[in-house]
């Protein structure tokens, strides 16, 4: 079995990637790989592309829609103040959506600035990580692929979305 950090989407088609929440219309939803803010999720594109300006006006519109669920899913299951929303194109080769969720205890000085200005020492130190064998998943998971069921019913959107592997 490779690495699933070396690819991300392959690794979940082949059920090897173990951070992966469900399946979206246009892409994987998968808890980020980092735990500092319990929510940290991400939309990984099926596009191969890696910039949303490449992709058709249709496929946009369903990559946006999509990660605004992921979003409205991550605000209702950690009961978070809000969330921020990034698209960036420097680390992962392909398109995807960070979803940070903000918290009423963080720190002060990091409530109104990027989650990005959090010392990485912290951000990404070995007690943040997930780990693959034997991870012990909180509630999370599982509810917030439950409620991204929920914002499909509420808005009436079609949504496809299936139940990953590990669960």
């Amino acid at each position: 079995m490779s690495d699933w950090k070396d690819d991300h989407v392959g690794s979940a088609e082949r059920g090897e990637n173990l951070i992966v929440l469900l399946r979206m219309q246009s892409g994987l939803t998968v808890m980020g790989d980092t735990r500092f803010l319990p929510g940290y999720c991400l939309l990984l594109a099926f596009s191969e592309t890696n910039h949303l300006t490449d992709l058709a006006h249709e496929q946009r519109r369903r990559f946006l829609l999509d990660m605004s669920l992921l979003g409205e899913a991550v605000v209702r299951v950690c009961q978070t103040q809000r969330v921020n929303y990034e698209i960036l194109v420097n680390g992962l080769p392909i398109l995807h959506a960070h979803v940070w969720p903000y918290y009423s205890w963080e720190p002060e000085e990091h409530q109104h600035r990027p989650v990005w200005l959090y010392p990485g020492e912290y951000r990404y130190s070995e007690g943040q990580a997930y780990i693959a064998e034997g991870m012990a998943w909180s509630s999370h998971a599982t509810t917030i692929h439950d409620l991204a069921w929920l914002c499909h019913a509420v808005h009436n959107i079609p949504l496809c979305v299936t139940l990953c592997n590990h669960f």
